[in-house]
This record gives structure tokens, C-alpha cells and sequence, in this order.
């Protein structure tokens, strides 16, 4: 196993580390018991727990290495909070950190998307949690009344994971086949090629050609990110679409989502 990580790696970690932080010094602007506007179900205790959780299930599954299944709920520390919330919720992270730089960015795990021919490795793992942190913090923000664009370079990133593993690991689109693009007002553009295998995403950038498309949305990055985390609405005005409206919702909520 290596233990200098490459560029790109300890990038994450730190990326998922000042995320992590940047949620629970949301956490606690919001009001007590404050609910998240878009997961009604969770307040902000509860979205502690659940990013808490997820970061220690991930710590367990990099460590375990490569294996045929995920841990089982026993085989994962500290699963549940105790003691102090943001306490519990910052050891959690670190516990995650740990287990990403102990393995090194190629060590081999079980991922849920290792059918889709993505990488499944810490990697990997790292490059996920980027996004999962980052649209996190943004639930917290919304709960204290204090949201914030996501930082651009990051969301571009994350929308390329999203769309690469995400809509990668999908079954066959139940439509007809399509096309729809996503242009980030940073300069890069998806085109999201839909059909009964399912989705590919087609990466280019300002100036080179692309596919052709049935529908068009252009934003900057941060709120394409968070559409398509259903959380901020596609016909909000912050994005511009063009083309089949009809597509584009039937896109939006294809994917399941935690």
C-alpha cells in the first residue's frame, strides 16, 4: 500500500476535512431542532448523525480492504453518537481520514459502485465524500438561514463524480433515449447520454464540440451540483434551460437519493 498519496488525493482529504468542519460550524448557527428544508424528515442533529455515521461505515470499509461485501453494522466503531454531538460528529471525520491516508489513494475496497466499472478504491472513496460533505454543509446552511455557493473547483469536480458513478451505476433509463447537457458557467460541459443501458456522461470543454443535446441547462457549477441533489429546484431561475423541459424533470428524479 502506498503512503504518500498522490496529488489529487490529499486534495480530497483536505477538502473533506474543511467540509466536515464547515457543517458543524453550521450546525451550530442553526436554531435548536431547526429541520433541514430539503430532507423534512432530519433536523440538524439528525444530519449530524447520518454524515457521522456514513464517514465511520466508509473509515471501516477502506480498512477492511478489498472484500465481497460492506461491513455489517457491528463491524463499524463508534457507529452511534455519544457524548457531545459536534464532538462525536469531528471524531467521526477524523476516524475517516485516518483509514483514507492509512490505506493510500490505489488501496482496494468494496464500494457500492464497483459494477460500473468505476474505481473502487480509497480513491475513490475520498473523491465521493468530497461531494457527500460539501452538499451536507449546504443542508446545514439552508437549516441556519445562511447558504452558501458550494466552492467552484470543488463543484466541478463533484458533478463529474455524480454523473460518472451516480448516474453511472443506474439501471436502463426508462424514457426514450436522450440527451441532456450540463453547462457549468466555469467552462465545462456534460452531455448526459440516456438510453436502455442506462447513462454516460460525455466530459468537454469550452470551445470543443459535444454531442448534440434535447435539453440544455446552464448554471455555475455550485447550483447544477445542488439540482441535482434536489436542492435547489430546477425552475428556480438560478438555472437556464433550453430545449425539452419534460426531460429535464423526468432526469431529476430518476436517481434515488438518501
Amino acid at each position: 500500500m502506498t503512503t504518500s498519496p498522490e496529488p489529487r488525493f490529499e486534495k480530497w482529504l483536505d477538502q473533506i476535512e474543511e467540509r466536515s468542519a464547515a457543517l458543524r460550524s453550521a450546525a451550530g448557527k442553526a436554531p435548536s431542532g431547526s429541520r433541514i428544508p430539503a430532507c423534512p424528515d432530519w433536523t440538524v442533529p439528525d444530519l449530524l448523525e447520518h454524515v457521522g455515521g456514513v464517514q465511520r461505515f466508509w473509515a471501516a470499509t477502506v480498512a477492511a480492504g478489498p472484500a465481497p461485501r460492506p461491513p455489517a453494522d457491528g463491524e463499524v466503531p463508534d457507529r452511534t453518537p455519544t457524548g457531545d454531538l459536534l464532538e462525536w460528529s469531528a471524531r467521526s471525520t477524523v476516524a475517516l481520514l485516518g483509514a483514507l491516508r492509512a490505506a493510500g489513494a490505489d488501496a482496494r475496497c468494496w464500494t457500492w459502485w464497483a459494477d460500473s466499472g468505476n474505481a473502487a478504491t480509497a480513491g475513490a472513496v475520498a473523491r465521493h465524500h468530497v461531494q457527500l460533505a460539501a452538499v451536507h454543509v449546504r443542508d446545514a446552511q439552508d437549516a441556519a438561514g445562511v447558504p452558501e455557493p458550494l466552492p467552484s473547483g470543488l463543484a466541478m469536480d463533484a458533478i463529474d463524480e455524480f454523473l460518472h458513478v451516480g448516474f453511472g451505476s443506474m439501471d436502463g433509463w426508462p424514457h426514450s433515449p436522450s440527451r441532456v447537457a450540463l453547462v457549468a458557467d466555469e467552462g465545462r460541459t456534460w452531455t448526459l447520454i440516456l438510453d436502455e443501458t442506462g447513462a454516460s456522461a460525455v466530459r468537454s470543454a469550452t470551445g470543443e464540440g459535444r454531442p448534440e443535446a434535447d435539453a440544455t441547462v446552464w448554471a455555475p457549477a455550485s447550483d447544477l451540483l445542488l439540482a441535482l441533489y434536489r436542492r435547489v429546484p430546477w425552475d428556480s431561475g438560478t438555472l437556464r434551460v433550453t430545449g425539452d423541459d419534460a426531460l429535464v424533470r423526468q432526469l431529476v428524479v430518476w436517481p434515488p437519493l438518501d
